[in-house]
Protein backbone atom coordinates (compact mmCIF):
# COMPACT_ATOMS: atom_id res chain seq x y z
CA UNK A 1 0.00 0.00 0.00
CA UNK A 2 1.39 3.59 -0.77
CA UNK A 3 -0.46 6.54 0.31
CA UNK A 4 0.59 9.74 1.86
CA UNK A 5 -0.72 8.98 4.99
CA UNK A 6 0.50 9.10 8.61
CA UNK A 7 -1.40 6.32 10.27
CA UNK A 8 -4.25 4.62 8.88
CA UNK A 9 -6.21 4.91 11.69
CA UNK A 10 -6.13 8.58 11.76
CA UNK A 11 -7.18 9.13 8.18
CA UNK A 12 -10.28 10.49 8.02
CA UNK A 13 -9.51 13.36 11.20
CA UNK A 14 -6.13 14.47 9.43
CA UNK A 15 -8.24 14.64 6.12
CA UNK A 16 -10.76 16.65 7.15
CA UNK A 17 -8.26 18.81 9.36
CA UNK A 18 -7.02 19.82 6.17
CA UNK A 19 -10.35 20.11 4.39
CA UNK A 20 -11.10 22.77 7.54
CA UNK A 21 -7.81 24.42 7.14
CA UNK A 22 -8.16 24.97 2.88
CA UNK A 23 -11.92 25.89 2.88
CA UNK A 24 -12.39 28.21 6.06
CA UNK A 25 -16.18 29.16 4.47
CA UNK A 26 -17.00 25.96 6.07
CA UNK A 27 -16.91 24.76 9.66
CA UNK A 28 -18.10 21.91 11.67
CA UNK A 29 -20.53 21.69 14.68
CA UNK A 30 -19.97 21.26 18.58
CA UNK A 31 -16.94 18.93 19.50
CA UNK A 32 -17.26 16.78 16.68
CA UNK A 33 -15.41 17.53 13.49
CA UNK A 34 -17.36 14.81 11.65
CA UNK A 35 -20.25 17.27 11.48
CA UNK A 36 -19.89 19.30 8.31
CA UNK A 37 -21.78 22.38 7.67
CA UNK A 38 -22.18 25.47 6.19
CA UNK A 39 -20.49 28.62 8.16
CA UNK A 40 -23.63 30.80 6.59
CA UNK A 41 -27.41 29.50 7.32
CA UNK A 42 -29.84 31.12 5.94
CA UNK A 43 -32.86 31.85 8.07
CA UNK A 44 -36.24 30.91 7.10
CA UNK A 45 -34.70 28.50 4.37
CA UNK A 46 -34.97 24.48 4.34
CA UNK A 47 -32.06 22.70 5.24
CA UNK A 48 -30.44 20.19 2.80
CA UNK A 49 -28.55 17.30 4.65
CA UNK A 50 -26.26 14.20 3.47
CA UNK A 51 -24.10 11.59 4.73
CA UNK A 52 -21.81 8.91 4.00
CA UNK A 53 -18.59 7.22 4.30
CA UNK A 54 -14.89 8.33 3.53
CA UNK A 55 -13.62 8.14 0.77
CA UNK A 56 -15.33 9.07 -1.89
CA UNK A 57 -14.80 12.66 -2.05
CA UNK A 58 -16.12 14.81 -3.36
CA UNK A 59 -19.24 12.96 -2.51
CA UNK A 60 -20.41 13.56 0.37
CA UNK A 61 -18.88 16.60 1.71
CA UNK A 62 -17.74 18.27 -0.63
CA UNK A 63 -21.49 19.32 -2.05
CA UNK A 64 -21.59 21.51 1.39
CA UNK A 65 -22.21 25.42 0.23
CA UNK A 66 -23.97 27.98 -1.97
CA UNK A 67 -26.74 26.64 -3.76
CA UNK A 68 -26.48 22.80 -2.94
CA UNK A 69 -26.13 21.08 1.01
CA UNK A 70 -26.16 22.41 4.16
CA UNK A 71 -24.33 20.23 5.84
CA UNK A 72 -23.11 16.59 6.05
CA UNK A 73 -22.00 13.92 8.21
CA UNK A 74 -19.36 12.03 7.38
CA UNK A 75 -18.76 8.65 8.42
CA UNK A 76 -15.39 6.20 8.21
CA UNK A 77 -13.76 4.85 5.09
CA UNK A 78 -16.94 3.00 3.41
CA UNK A 79 -18.55 3.46 6.51
CA UNK A 80 -21.85 4.91 7.86
CA UNK A 81 -22.14 8.00 10.09
CA UNK A 82 -23.80 7.82 13.26
CA UNK A 83 -27.25 8.65 13.77
CA UNK A 84 -26.09 10.98 16.61
CA UNK A 85 -24.12 13.08 14.03
CA UNK A 86 -26.36 13.47 11.95
CA UNK A 87 -28.99 14.65 14.82
CA UNK A 88 -26.01 17.40 15.51
CA UNK A 89 -25.99 18.41 11.71
CA UNK A 90 -29.98 18.66 11.30
CA UNK A 91 -29.94 20.65 14.67
CA UNK A 92 -27.56 23.34 13.35
CA UNK A 93 -29.03 23.71 10.13
CA UNK A 94 -32.62 24.06 10.87
CA UNK A 95 -33.50 27.46 9.97
CA UNK A 96 -37.69 26.67 10.74
CA UNK A 97 -38.61 25.58 7.39
CA UNK A 98 -37.66 21.46 7.95
CA UNK A 99 -34.48 19.79 6.90
CA UNK A 100 -34.22 17.13 3.98
CA UNK A 101 -32.04 14.00 4.23
CA UNK A 102 -30.34 12.72 0.91
CA UNK A 103 -28.40 10.10 0.56
CA UNK A 104 -27.49 7.00 -0.33
CA UNK A 105 -29.51 3.33 -0.68
CA UNK A 106 -27.25 1.27 1.60
CA UNK A 107 -28.42 -0.21 4.56
CA UNK A 108 -26.36 1.47 7.46
CA UNK A 109 -27.09 4.78 6.22
CA UNK A 110 -30.70 3.96 5.87
CA UNK A 111 -31.17 2.68 9.65
CA UNK A 112 -29.00 5.69 10.81
CA UNK A 113 -30.80 8.12 9.22
CA UNK A 114 -34.11 6.78 10.07
CA UNK A 115 -33.06 6.89 13.37
CA UNK A 116 -31.54 10.74 13.33
CA UNK A 117 -35.07 12.01 11.74
CA UNK A 118 -36.99 10.27 14.73
CA UNK A 119 -34.48 12.12 16.96
CA UNK A 120 -35.58 15.25 15.45
CA UNK A 121 -39.13 15.25 15.65
CA UNK A 122 -37.83 15.74 19.36
CA UNK A 123 -36.51 18.42 18.86
CA UNK A 124 -39.58 20.12 16.87
CA UNK A 125 -37.56 19.89 13.44
CA UNK A 126 -39.57 18.33 10.80
CA UNK A 127 -37.64 15.97 8.47
CA UNK A 128 -38.28 14.27 4.95
CA UNK A 129 -35.97 12.16 3.06
CA UNK A 130 -35.22 11.18 -0.42
CA UNK A 131 -32.76 7.67 -0.93
CA UNK A 132 -31.16 7.80 -3.83
CA UNK A 133 -31.28 4.57 -6.29
CA UNK A 134 -29.51 5.31 -9.76
CA UNK A 135 -27.30 2.32 -10.21
CA UNK A 136 -29.18 0.59 -12.86
CA UNK A 137 -26.33 -2.35 -12.59
CA UNK A 138 -27.93 -3.49 -9.20
CA UNK A 139 -31.02 -4.45 -9.82
CA UNK A 140 -33.94 -4.58 -12.86
CA UNK A 141 -36.12 -2.92 -13.75
CA UNK A 142 -39.26 -3.05 -11.83
CA UNK A 143 -37.22 -3.75 -8.31
CA UNK A 144 -35.63 -0.11 -8.61
CA UNK A 145 -35.84 0.01 -4.71
CA UNK A 146 -33.36 -2.37 -4.26
CA UNK A 147 -30.58 -0.53 -6.48
CA UNK A 148 -27.54 1.49 -4.68
CA UNK A 149 -27.34 5.27 -4.85
CA UNK A 150 -24.10 6.42 -6.75
CA UNK A 151 -22.80 9.24 -8.59
CA UNK A 152 -26.27 10.18 -9.53
CA UNK A 153 -26.64 11.45 -6.34
CA UNK A 154 -24.80 14.73 -7.90
CA UNK A 155 -28.79 15.95 -9.78
CA UNK A 156 -30.24 15.32 -6.69
CA UNK A 157 -28.14 17.04 -4.19
CA UNK A 158 -27.84 19.92 -7.35
CA UNK A 159 -31.77 20.52 -8.17
CA UNK A 160 -32.72 20.18 -4.50
CA UNK A 161 -29.94 22.71 -3.45
CA UNK A 162 -31.44 25.30 -6.19
CA UNK A 163 -35.08 24.78 -5.31
CA UNK A 164 -34.15 25.44 -1.48
CA UNK A 165 -32.28 28.37 -2.76
CA UNK A 166 -35.11 29.73 -3.98
CA UNK A 167 -36.77 29.90 -1.43
CA UNK A 168 -39.13 26.69 -2.02
CA UNK A 169 -40.83 25.13 1.21
CA UNK A 170 -39.98 21.76 2.60
CA UNK A 171 -42.68 19.68 0.61
CA UNK A 172 -41.90 21.46 -2.88
CA UNK A 173 -37.88 21.23 -2.22
CA UNK A 174 -38.21 17.35 -1.01
CA UNK A 175 -40.82 16.44 -4.68
CA UNK A 176 -38.16 18.40 -6.78
CA UNK A 177 -35.22 15.82 -4.95
CA UNK A 178 -37.37 12.75 -5.81
CA UNK A 179 -38.52 13.67 -9.44
CA UNK A 180 -34.41 13.97 -9.89
CA UNK A 181 -34.00 10.82 -8.29
CA UNK A 182 -36.54 9.11 -10.39
CA UNK A 183 -35.39 10.29 -13.65
CA UNK A 184 -31.46 9.79 -12.88
CA UNK A 185 -29.81 6.63 -14.25
CA UNK A 186 -26.20 5.40 -13.77
CA UNK A 187 -23.66 2.89 -15.35
CA UNK A 188 -20.45 2.62 -13.95
CA UNK A 189 -17.02 -0.10 -14.91
CA UNK A 190 -13.97 -0.27 -12.65
CA UNK A 191 -10.68 -1.50 -14.16
CA UNK A 192 -8.96 -1.39 -11.02
CA UNK A 193 -9.69 -2.23 -7.45
CA UNK A 194 -9.27 0.35 -4.35
CA UNK A 195 -7.48 0.03 -0.75
CA UNK A 196 -9.19 0.89 2.35
CA UNK A 197 -5.75 2.42 4.29
CA UNK A 198 -6.92 0.27 7.58
CA UNK A 199 -7.52 -2.75 5.88
CA UNK A 200 -4.39 -2.07 4.00
CA UNK A 201 -4.53 -3.99 0.61
CA UNK A 202 -7.10 -4.47 -2.13
CA UNK A 203 -10.58 -5.16 -1.66
CA UNK A 204 -11.28 -7.13 -4.25
CA UNK A 205 -8.78 -8.90 -7.51
CA UNK A 206 -9.36 -8.01 -10.85
CA UNK A 207 -6.87 -9.29 -13.63
CA UNK A 208 -4.77 -6.36 -15.84
CA UNK A 209 -6.77 -7.21 -18.56
CA UNK A 210 -10.48 -7.48 -17.37
CA UNK A 211 -12.67 -5.12 -16.61
CA UNK A 212 -16.08 -5.22 -14.72
CA UNK A 213 -19.48 -3.89 -15.95
CA UNK A 214 -21.22 -2.56 -13.06
CA UNK A 215 -19.55 -2.99 -9.99
CA UNK A 216 -20.50 -0.24 -6.83
CA UNK A 217 -18.34 2.11 -5.59
CA UNK A 218 -17.02 0.32 -2.66
CA UNK A 219 -16.27 -2.95 -4.79
CA UNK A 220 -20.01 -4.66 -4.59
CA UNK A 221 -19.77 -7.25 -7.67
CA UNK A 222 -21.10 -6.30 -10.79
CA UNK A 223 -23.28 -7.91 -13.93
CA UNK A 224 -20.21 -9.27 -16.04
CA UNK A 225 -16.55 -9.18 -16.13
CA UNK A 226 -15.09 -9.22 -19.40
CA UNK A 227 -11.59 -8.73 -21.49
CA UNK A 228 -10.73 -5.09 -21.10
CA UNK A 229 -12.50 -3.26 -24.65
CA UNK A 230 -11.57 -0.41 -26.45
CA UNK A 231 -13.03 3.30 -25.23
CA UNK A 232 -16.40 3.20 -27.66
CA UNK A 233 -17.19 -0.22 -26.65
CA UNK A 234 -17.37 -0.09 -23.10
CA UNK A 235 -19.67 3.62 -23.58
CA UNK A 236 -21.92 1.40 -25.94
CA UNK A 237 -22.01 -1.30 -22.98
CA UNK A 238 -22.78 1.64 -20.82
CA UNK A 239 -25.37 3.90 -23.15
CA UNK A 240 -27.12 0.91 -24.04
CA UNK A 241 -28.22 -0.07 -20.67
CA UNK A 242 -29.19 3.26 -20.05
CA UNK A 243 -30.71 3.77 -23.14
CA UNK A 244 -33.03 0.07 -22.16
CA UNK A 245 -34.42 2.33 -18.87
CA UNK A 246 -36.10 5.32 -20.68
CA UNK A 247 -37.10 6.94 -23.27
CA UNK A 248 -34.75 9.79 -23.80
CA UNK A 249 -34.88 10.43 -27.96
CA UNK A 250 -35.57 13.95 -29.01
CA UNK A 251 -35.12 14.92 -25.30
CA UNK A 252 -32.78 16.69 -23.18
CA UNK A 253 -30.68 15.23 -20.50
CA UNK A 254 -27.96 16.56 -17.92
CA UNK A 255 -24.63 14.27 -18.30
CA UNK A 256 -22.10 13.00 -15.99
CA UNK A 257 -19.29 11.63 -16.86
CA UNK A 258 -17.49 10.48 -13.15
CA UNK A 259 -13.94 9.12 -12.80
CA UNK A 260 -13.89 6.62 -9.69
CA UNK A 261 -10.81 8.01 -8.51
CA UNK A 262 -7.96 6.87 -10.68
CA UNK A 263 -8.94 7.31 -14.21
CA UNK A 264 -7.32 10.78 -15.87
CA UNK A 265 -9.42 13.38 -17.13
CA UNK A 266 -8.53 13.24 -20.64
CA UNK A 267 -9.82 9.23 -20.90
CA UNK A 268 -13.18 10.74 -19.58
CA UNK A 269 -13.34 12.90 -22.11
CA UNK A 270 -12.53 10.27 -24.61
CA UNK A 271 -15.88 8.63 -22.96
CA UNK A 272 -17.96 11.46 -23.40
CA UNK A 273 -16.91 11.53 -27.21
CA UNK A 274 -18.48 8.70 -27.68
CA UNK A 275 -21.64 9.41 -25.13
CA UNK A 276 -21.78 12.64 -28.14
CA UNK A 277 -22.04 10.35 -30.40
CA UNK A 278 -24.78 7.80 -29.18
CA UNK A 279 -26.94 10.97 -28.40
CA UNK A 280 -26.67 12.15 -31.24
CA UNK A 281 -28.17 9.39 -33.03
CA UNK A 282 -31.38 9.86 -30.91
CA UNK A 283 -31.60 13.11 -31.26
CA UNK A 284 -30.84 14.00 -27.89
CA UNK A 285 -29.56 17.26 -26.62
CA UNK A 286 -27.11 17.01 -24.02
CA UNK A 287 -28.23 20.45 -22.46
CA UNK A 288 -25.72 20.37 -19.48
CA UNK A 289 -22.30 18.34 -19.54
CA UNK A 290 -20.28 17.46 -16.36
CA UNK A 291 -17.08 15.88 -16.47
CA UNK A 292 -14.21 14.68 -14.05
CA UNK A 293 -14.77 13.12 -10.44
CA UNK A 294 -17.66 13.54 -8.69
CA UNK A 295 -18.19 10.43 -6.80
CA UNK A 296 -15.28 8.49 -6.10
CA UNK A 297 -13.73 4.99 -4.44
CA UNK A 298 -10.42 5.93 -3.01
CA UNK A 299 -8.25 5.06 -5.76
CA UNK A 300 -10.36 2.52 -8.39
CA UNK A 301 -9.59 3.08 -12.13
CA UNK A 302 -12.60 3.58 -13.49
CA UNK A 303 -15.54 5.75 -14.81
CA UNK A 304 -19.44 5.92 -14.55
CA UNK A 305 -22.24 7.22 -16.84
CA UNK A 306 -25.13 8.97 -15.32
CA UNK A 307 -27.96 10.64 -17.49
CA UNK A 308 -30.95 12.68 -16.15
CA UNK A 309 -33.92 13.52 -18.28
CA UNK A 310 -34.94 16.86 -18.34
CA UNK A 311 -37.84 19.16 -18.63
CA UNK A 312 -39.13 22.66 -17.82
CA UNK A 313 -38.57 22.74 -14.33
CA UNK A 314 -35.54 20.58 -14.10
CA UNK A 315 -33.30 21.63 -16.47
CA UNK A 316 -33.75 25.74 -14.87
CA UNK A 317 -32.01 23.97 -11.40
CA UNK A 318 -29.36 22.13 -12.53
CA UNK A 319 -28.62 25.48 -14.69
CA UNK A 320 -28.96 27.65 -11.65
CA UNK A 321 -25.52 28.63 -9.66
CA UNK A 322 -23.69 26.87 -6.96
CA UNK A 323 -20.22 27.39 -5.36
CA UNK A 324 -19.01 24.56 -2.97
CA UNK A 325 -15.49 23.84 -2.07
CA UNK A 326 -15.01 20.56 -4.66
CA UNK A 327 -17.72 22.27 -7.58
CA UNK A 328 -18.64 25.57 -8.88
CA UNK A 329 -21.30 25.89 -11.53
CA UNK A 330 -22.02 29.67 -13.00
CA UNK A 331 -25.61 29.84 -14.22
CA UNK A 332 -25.92 28.93 -17.48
Amino acid sequence: MKKFINAPERFVDEMLDGLYAAHPAITFTADDKHCLVTASPKPGKVGIATGGGSGHLPLFLGYVGDGMLDGCAVGGVFQSPSAEQMLEVTKYIDQGAGVLYIYGNYTGDIINFDMAAELAEFEDIRVTSVVGNDDAASSVIGEEHKRRGVAGIFFVYKAAGAAAAAGLDLDEVTRIADKARLNTRTMGVALSSCIVPEIGHPTFEIGETEMEIGMGIHGEPGISRRTLEPADAVVDALMDRLFAEQDYDGGQVAVLVNGLGGTPREELYILYRRIAQRLGERSITAKHVFVGEYATAMEMAGASISLLKLDDELEPLIAAPAHTPFFTHIKG
